[in-house]
């Protein structure tokens, strides 16, 4: 029996992806309704060149989906030229998707081929595993967003704060350390089962760029440090560098999808309210697919939301109410049977 699962969660506004191993949430592929499908992953479009940076500094290039612009960092273009190009890096803080040139364009700023699908994403990162849906993927998408959004894990009396900065990935390992059991093979330990966390999460909140972790100790042998982090970091196309003798590790990952913090709520919170509304109508779903005797299942909500939240609900089928409620604040939800 494979150690590998998969879950796929296609509902109202939203899809969702989640690859498990071990029965741990490792991978989330997820795609927002609204969102331009020329800035997702893998996306091909004819761009116009916009302007470029001195010196031979890049290139912003109009894909025909608004700003900002994706960037083009190398190739020999010049302002108003029609290029093909491919997403490598969907957009994030506020920036463009990074592109690739792939060839010659023509004609308006257009999509040519989007980039894979939830689905397909996750038949490449498992291949031959059919994905669950229904209650299970939806309980699984539960557990992998409240893992990815945390600032860290704590496991065994081992500490992994990760955090976010506009420079860096910082990430700080702590240990309180195993009465009786010999202070530097339980250092070692320790960081080696860090770095293992620290690259799992990282990986889950879909960060990347400079990313220093501070170890356990600061007199560190480099050798099982770097041996640790690159089983931790395996084909993640890292690259690593100096290891201080501060005990900080120092490594760069490159930039594929938008942060899923951002992916939910936008990089100034624009899209929170929308995803707390289909935060809810999933809670409706999952009331729905394990309370299968209940003639009807109704979703609670504030008066003032129930314009924009009936398109989430509509396809739910007859059994899915939704109510609005004077009283009740915006933002606050309830799922109650009958």
């Amino acid at each position: 029996m494979s150690d590998l699962e998969t879950f796929l969660d296609d509902g109202p506004g939203e899809t969702w992806g989640v690859v498990c191993r071990e029965g741990e949430p490792r991978q989330i592929f997820y795609a927002r309704e609204g969102d331009a499908p020329a800035n997702r992953l893998g996306a091909e479009s004819v761009g116009r060149v916009t302007a470029l940076l001195p010196g031979g500094g890049g290139a912003f290039v109009d894909l025909g989906a608004g700003e900002p612009f994706g960037f083009l960092a190398k190739g020999s273009v010049a302002v108003g030229q029609a290029v093909r190009v491919t997403v490598s890096a969907e957009p994030r803080g506020g920036k463009g998707p990074a592109l690739t040139l792939s060839g010659k364009g023509e004609g308006a700023p257009r999509l040519l081929k989007p980039g894979p699908a939830v689905a397909e994403w996750l038949a490449q990162a498992a291949p031959g595993v059919e994905p669950e849906t229904g209650a299970a993927a939806i309980e699984a998408v539960r557990e992998a967003r409240e893992a990815a959004l945390a600032p860290g894990v704590t496991a065994g009396g081992l500490n992994v704060a990760i955090e976010r900065t506009r420079a860096l990935v910082a990430v700080d390992l702590d240990f309180a350390g195993v009465a009786g059991r010999d202070g530097g093979k339980a250092r070692e330990a320790a960081n080696r089962r860090g770095l293992a966390l620290a690259a799992r999460r990282i990986a889950l909140k879909r960060w990347a760029g400079l990313v220093v972790i501070d170890l356990i100790g600061t007199a560190q042998a480099p050798e099982p440090v770097l041996s640790a982090a690159k089983t931790a970091f395996a084909d993640t196309g890292v690259t690593f560098g100096p290891l201080s003798r501060f005990g900080l590790l120092q490594l760069s990952l490159p930039w594929r999808q938008t942060p899923i913090e951002e992916a939910l709520f936008g990089v100034k919170g624009e899209h929170a309210r929308r995803t707390r509304q289909v935060d809810a109508v999933r809670d409706l779903r999952h009331a729905l697919e394990t309370h299968r005797s209940a003639p009807w299942i109704s979703l609670i909500v504030p008066d003032v939301e129930v314009r924009e939240m009936a398109g989430l609900v509509a396809g739910l089928g007859p059994r899915a109410r939704l109510v609005g409620e004077a009283t009740r604040p915006p933002g606050t939800y309830e799922t109650r049977e009958g």
